[in-house]
């Protein structure tokens, strides 16, 4: 079925998981201009949310299906006729449209959210796929709740879906529960049990819940899984779910991995702050890859390494993620190698025993001040300025 063994399919949920976020719903008319942004940045699937959960989401899945041409458009459902409908109805404008639906597959869910049979759920499941794959030939099931199932019962329920038409297969951890371990053996069990496997795509959609979310997302790659689900800077319910660029970068910096995707990475820090900004969540300063500080160097020893040869200290570039650049904070951990960098770019040369002097003063200001900037610099070479 795919093309390429080797490529991972990226699937975007930013507009469904991300948006339940409280405090982070959108308009129609951001979700369509982080769609057009999904669209450059190269993701496969946009899942552009849960048409029958509201009248404003149902609209925005048909605005989205309108506004973009090449990912594959993706509308959640449940399990149930009327949600199916609902999202077949949402997407009759898409070029590619995809159906994702799908029930809860572990003995907790089955019994304590459904009330139900593992018999009963599984011909829930079936009867699901098959009634979407009337109207809709791409068809991803989620097996719910897939990290704490029982993986001889998730291998029956993904061959009976698989059969029933489901052309992708989503393992999800949704409660971020799995050792990468687990998780990567859970997937490896369905690649070899599942005698059909090789007729869908496996799928990892992981939650952060023990900040695991991008280990166990590489595990299952590692193990078979061929399309990685996640979102812009990680964001999503609780503790988030896995950060899309964090996956894309970790196959680009690791290409012993031997896998790779279609996204353009430079895209991701302008997008990052587009999420940023209209869903109005913070980004923590120490996030990978997208952070403020990803590429900051504030301590002596690694400023010196970094100003000797920049991959002492990067294995990434901030260009290769569309990063402004690279900064050598000042503080009083710094050394005198970057208060030099700092004096250079400034345009001022000093001898090596005025740097000594320099660095002294500046050590006693960077102790009494937290942010040291071009002003404070230039009021400590005051007096040489002068004698020019």
């Amino acid at each position: 079925m795919l093309h390429d063994p080797n490529r991972v399919y990226v699937f975007d949920t930013t507009l469904r998981d991300g948006e339940q976020v409280p405090g982070c719903q959108l308009t129609t008319p951001e979700k369509i201009e982080i769609a057009k942004e999904l669209e450059l940045l190269g993701v496969d699937i946009i899942e552009a949310g849960f048409p029958v959960s509201s009248p404003g989401d149902f609209n925005s899945v048909v605005e989205i299906s309108k506004a973009v041409k090449e990912p594959t458009v993706c509308a959640l459902t449940r399990a149930n006729k009327g949600d199916i409908d609902a999202a077949i109805e949402s997407l009759k404008y898409a070029k590619r449209p995809r159906i994702h639906t799908g029930i809860g597959s572990s003995d907790m869910h089955i019994k304590h959210k459904f009330n139900s049979t593992r018999e009963e759920i599984l011909e829930r499941a079936v009867e699901a796929v098959k009634y979407a794959k009337r109207a809709v030939e791409d068809i991803e099931f989620y097996a719910e709740d897939a990290g704490r199932a029982d993986v001889e019962y998730l291998a029956k329920m993904v061959e009976a879906v698989i059969a029933a038409g489901a052309t992708v297969v989503n393992i999800p951890d949704t409660n971020g529960y799995c050792l990468p371990d687990q998780y990567g053996a859970k997937i490896k069990f369905l690649k070899e049990n599942v005698k059909n496997i090789d007729k869908a795509i496996i799928s990892v959609h992981c939650h952060n819940d023990l900040g695991l979310a991008t280990a166990n997302s590489i595990a299952g790659l590692q193990n078979g899984a061929r399309q990685i689900e996640g979102t812009i800077n990680g964001i999503g319910e609780r503790a988030g779910n896995t950060s899309i660029e964090e996956v894309v970068m970790i196959l680009k910096t690791h290409q012993v991995l031997g896998l790779h995707t279609q996204i353009d990475s430079k895209r991701f820090y302008e997008l990052s702050q587009m999420i940023r900004t209209q869903m109005r969540m913070p980004v923590q300063p120490n996030k990978a890859i997208v952070g403020a500080n990803a590429f900051a160097h504030s301590s002596g020893i690694h400023q010196d390494g970094f100003l000797k040869m920049r991959e002492n200290y990067e294995i990434i570039r901030p260009e290769d993620v569309g990063f402004p650049s690279a900064s050598i904070v000042l503080t009083a951990r710094s050394g005198r190698h970057a208060l030099k960098f700092h004096l250079e770019r400034l345009g001022i040369n000093l001898s090596k025993e005025e740097l000594a002097e320099a660095y002294n003063n500046f050590l006693t200001l960077a102790d009494a001040k937290l942010d040291i900037n071009d002003n404070d610099l230039l009021s400590l070479v005051a007096h040489k300025l002068v004698k020019n």
